[in-house]
C-alpha cells in the first residue's frame, strides 16, 4: 500500500505541475541569453517549474523556458522513454530552435537543463547541432541514460562542459527502474543519473581529453539536504537546490565557485569533481 500511495501522489504532482509555472521567457530576457529546461517523462510538470523558479531567484536573468519534448500524455511515460527514433526527432527540432535563437542573438549564453529522461534529449540534442555549433554548457540532473552512453560528440558541442548530478539515493527509478524498462539509449541498467558515467573502453585517446576537462561529475552528498535535495529522483527539481547549486553555473560558467551558496557569497566553497 505505500509503494501505491507513491505512485498515486507522484503521478498527481506530475500530471499537474505547471500552472504556476511563471512566464519567464519575455522579449526582454531573451537579450541575457537563453536556458531550456527539458521535463523527465512525465511531461512538463511541478519539477520543471520548481527548476526555473530557482534559476531566476538564484539570479539569472536570461529567458527560462521549460520545452515539453514528450507528447504531454502522462499515460504514455514509458512510450517518451524509449521510443529512440522519435526522441532523436525531438532533438533535431530543439538544436534548431537553439540555432535560430544563436542567429538572432549572436554572442548571448546559451543553457540545456535536463532532467531524468531529459536529460537525455540534452545529450541528443548537442548531438544534433550542426558542425561548428555549440552551447555554453549542460546540466543534467539525475539522467536516464546508461553509464557508459558515449558523450564525446555531446562533450565537444559545448564550451564549459556538461555538469551531471548523480545519486546512488535514486534507487526506484535509476536502478532498478532504467534495468527493468530501460534507459533513454536502450540499456537495461542501472543509469548515469545514479551513479555517473564513465568513458567508453574504446574510447579514443582525443575523446577521453573531453571527458577529463569537460565532464564535471557531482555526486549526492548529505549537505544537499539542507537546500533542498534529500537524494531521490526529484531532489534535484527543488528550487531551492535549483538556487543555491544550479544558478551559479549559469552566471558564472567557466569558475562557479559559489555552487551550495549565494552567488558571490565570498565564504562560497567550489562542490565540483572532474574525478575520472
Amino acid at each position: 500500500m505505500r509503494a501505491v500511495r507513491f505512485w498515486l501522489v507522484w503521478l498527481f504532482l506530475a500530471s499537474s505541475g505547471c500552472s504556476y509555472f511563471q512566464n519567464l521567457n519575455n522579449p526582454d530576457r531573451f537579450q541575457n541569453g537563453y536556458t531550456l529546461v527539458l521535463p523527465g517523462i512525465e511531461t512538463a510538470s511541478f519539477a520543471n517549474s520548481n527548476i526555473a523558479q530557482g534559476l531566476e531567484n538564484g539570479g539569472v536573468t536570461s529567458a527560462i523556458e521549460v520545452y515539453d519534448w514528450t507528447t504531454g500524455r502522462l499515460a504514455l511515460a514509458l512510450y517518451h522513454l524509449r521510443s529512440f527514433d522519435r526522441n532523436k526527432l525531438e532533438a533535431q527540432k530543439l538544436a534548431d530552435k537553439i540555432v535560430d535563437y544563436q542567429d538572432r542573438y549572436p554572442g548571448k549564453p546559451v543553457y540545456l537543463i535536463g532532467h531524468s529522461g531529459g536529460g537525455g534529449l540534452t545529450l541528443l540534442t548537442l548531438e544534433a547541432l550542426p558542425p561548428g555549433r555549440s552551447i555554453t554548457a549542460a546540466i543534467l540532473l539525475a539522467p536516464a541514460v546508461s553509464p557508459d552512453y558515449d558523450l564525446s560528440t555531446a562533450l565537444s558541442r559545448t564550451e564549459a562542459g556538461i555538469w551531471n548530478y548523480y545519486s546512488p539515493m535514486d534507487s526506484l527509478f535509476l536502478i532498478a527502474g532504467t534495468t527493468v524498462a530501460g534507459t533513454i539509449d536502450g540499456k537495461h541498467t542501472p543509469a548515469a543519473g545514479a551513479f555517473g558515467f564513465s568513458p567508453p573502453e574504446e574510447v579514443a585517446p582525443e575523446s577521453r581529453n573531453l571527458y577529463e576537462t569537460k565532464l564535471h561529475q557531482i555526486g549526492y552528498n548529505l549537505e544537499m539536504a539542507t537546500h533542498g535535495n534529500l537524494g531521490g529522483h526529484f531532489g534535484s527539481t527543488w528550487h531551492q537546490f535549483s538556487e543555491d547549486y544550479l544558478a551559479p553555473i549559469l552566471l558564472n560558467p567557466f569558475f562557479p565557485g559559489t555552487i551550495g551558496t549565494k552567488p558571490g557569497d565570498p565564504a562560497g566553497i567550489a562542490r565540483i569533481s572532474t574525478n575520472l
